[in-house]
Parts: structure tokens; C-alpha cells; sequence
């Protein structure tokens, strides 16, 4: 069961990332860039740093691929190239996700953080919890700022994605 779960998070991710950069990709350069007072201060720092963090998590559990040793790392200055990037690393979270078993979610994964230097020890179904949590999180900064900037941003619920693929299985 957890897996089906960590499949319908994966794939959801994608999906919620590709409406997102869909409206990025609407904005001027200047709003794009602009700091809204976000964590990451705009879109562009924003999309960055969910790159970012998603190489981190996912070298931490595959041993594989690159990884930036800064949190606000801006892997790449234009959106296209970095949409590119971000739709690589959504089939590589989608692939890592199908390739789980029951044995390796209760397995455990040791790892630093970025910003200190001990060593972690967990299991990995509740990393990947986080690493789901993560992305929504930072998600709902870059809708706030979509919104602040131009008024409306897309439906990016879990529940809306769920009863969009339903359909899409149905037809």
C-alpha cells in the first residue's frame, strides 16, 4: 500500500510541476525574477531550489546523480533549460518510485544534510514522505507568488490531479 502511494505522489509531482511551469513560463523576465518575499525570494529562486533539494534527496537514496551542496544553488539562470531539467528529474523520481518493493521502503538510508555535517540514519518511507512534503511545500510558495503576480495560478490539489487521472483512465 505504501507504494501505491509514493506511485500516486511521483506522479502527481510531475503533473503539479508541468502546470507550474506552465504559468512561469507566461511571465515576463522581470516577474519571473522578481523577489516576492518567498523563501527563495522569487519564481526563478523558487524552481531552483526544488531542483536542487530533489538531486539531494535523490542521490541520498539511490547512491546516483548529481548534487548541489547549497540549498538556494541556482542549477540554471534561464527556465527552459531548467524545465528540461526539472521534467528529467520527475521521471527519474517517477522510475525511482516504481522500482520500490515493501523491503527497500522499510530499509534504511544514512545521509549529511547540506548544512551540517553529522550523520543521519532513517528509514526511507518516511524520507520519501518528507521528499513529497518538500516539493508541496515549496509549491505553494511558487502558487503564492503566481498569484501575487498575476492574479490567478493553477488548481495544483492532490485531489484534483486524482480525479483528472481518473478520467483520463477512463477514456
Amino acid at each position: 500500500m505504501l507504494r501505491a502511494q509514493f506511485q500516486v505522489f511521483a506522479k502527481y509531482n510531475a503533473w503539479a510541476n508541468k502546470r507550474l511551469y506552465d504559468s512561469a513560463a507566461a511571465l515576463s523576465d522581470a516577474d519571473y525574477r522578481a523577489d516576492g518575499g518567498a523563501f527563495f525570494k522569487s519564481v526563478h529562486g523558487t524552481l531552483n531550489h526544488l531542483l536542487a533539494t530533489d538531486r539531494i534527496w535523490l542521490q541520498r537514496f539511490t547512491g546516483e546523480g548529481s548534487a548541489p551542496d547549497r540549498l538556494d544553488a541556482i542549477l540554471f539562470e534561464a527556465l527552459g533549460p531548467l524545465r528540461e531539467a526539472r521534467e528529467a528529474e520527475d521521471r527519474r523520481i517517477i522510475g525511482f518510485v516504481e522500482s520500490l518493493d515493501d523491503a527497500r521502503l522499510s530499509g534504511v538510508i544514512t545521509y549529511r544534510r547540506v548544512s551540517a555535517p553529522e550523520l543521519f540514519e532513517q528509514q526511507l518511507w518516511p524520507a520519501l514522505s518528507h521528499f513529497f512534503n518538500h516539493q508541496t511545500h515549496h509549491r505553494g510558495q511558487a502558487h503564492a507568488l503566481l498569484t501575487g503576480l498575476v492574479g490567478s495560478a493553477p488548481e495544483l490539489d492532490l485531489l484534483y490531479y486524482e480525479r483528472i487521472a481518473a478520467e483520463a483512465t477512463r477514456a
